[in-house]
């Protein structure tokens, strides 16, 4: 089975013997695959060649342990359980490796690329001054749902709308002016006011971040959104994983 592991600076060991993150390994019944704790990061994924095999919920591998969705049991792995993957034969002397220019960099301060939404008339210059010109801190309440900052109080001229649709990366403002940036696995409506959204490519760092950890917000415009993914997604396509020896 070849698998690789990416994500957070961790300690990766097979059978006791250090190995390197971001380039596929072999492993062969019997092995056993030891991953230390993460150093830089929080969140570490491992990749199989051909995939788990395990029914797709929503088109989705994924689990969601709040909602029991997903995964084996619509719960966390536990000790015991047995993940199967599905069958795929890789040459067995042919090693890859990401280039070290698309392996991202975990940093205890994240700049976040914000675009203001319409709903941002409702705070003050002075209101928005505070949100973009300060730090804020990842609170104790962050998880796959949401990222729930502290800082500065950041004051809305209403205490909610009507609830709608909510996009990955929006910013709710609730009541009590610390901010909340939603996540992958977020609420489907919500109707606190929004002041932007994160930029997608922005937001594994944030998954990145644990609690204390710093949050820097900079405004961009669509434009620049675009312009941003469309740059990512070329130098992404136009680069080749590097052979290892």
């Amino acid at each position: 089975t070849r698998v690789a592991i990416t994500g957070a600076k961790v300690a990766v060991k097979i059978n006791g013997k250090v190995q390197p993150q971001w380039q596929s390994l072999d492993l062969i019944m019997g092995d056993e695959l030891e991953l230390g704790y993460a150093t830089h990061g929080c969140r570490i994924y491992l990749a199989v060649a051909g995939g788990f095999k395990i029914e797709k919920q929503f088109s989705s591998n994924s689990t969601v342990a709040r909602e029991g969705v997903g995964g084996l049991t619509g719960k966390g792995l536990a000790k015991g359980d047995k993940l199967d993957c599905h069958a795929l034969i890789c040459q067995a002397d042919l090693h890859q490796s990401l280039p070290p220019t698309l392996r991202p960099e975990y940093s205890d301060v994240v700049t976040l690329r914000v675009i203001p939404g319409y709903q941002q008339a409702y705070f003050s210059d002075h209101e928005k001054a505070m949100f973009f010109q300060n730090e804020f801190k990842v609170s104790e309440l962050c998880d796959r749902m949401g990222y729930r900052l502290t800082g500065p109080q950041v004051n809305c001229d209403i205490e909610g709308i009507l609830s709608e649709g909510i996009c990955l990366g929006a910013i709710q403002v609730p009541k009590d002016g610390q901010p909340i940036i939603l996540m992958n696995d977020r609420q489907t409506i919500g109707g606190y006011p929004k002041i932007g959204s994160v930029l997608s490519l922005d937001l594994a760092n944030l998954a990145q971040l644990t609690p204390g950890g710093c949050v820097k917000f900079e405004a961009i415009t669509i434009d620049d959104a675009h312009n941003l993914l469309a740059l990512a997604q070329h130098k992404f396509e136009n680069s080749t994983a590097e052979p290892v020896a």
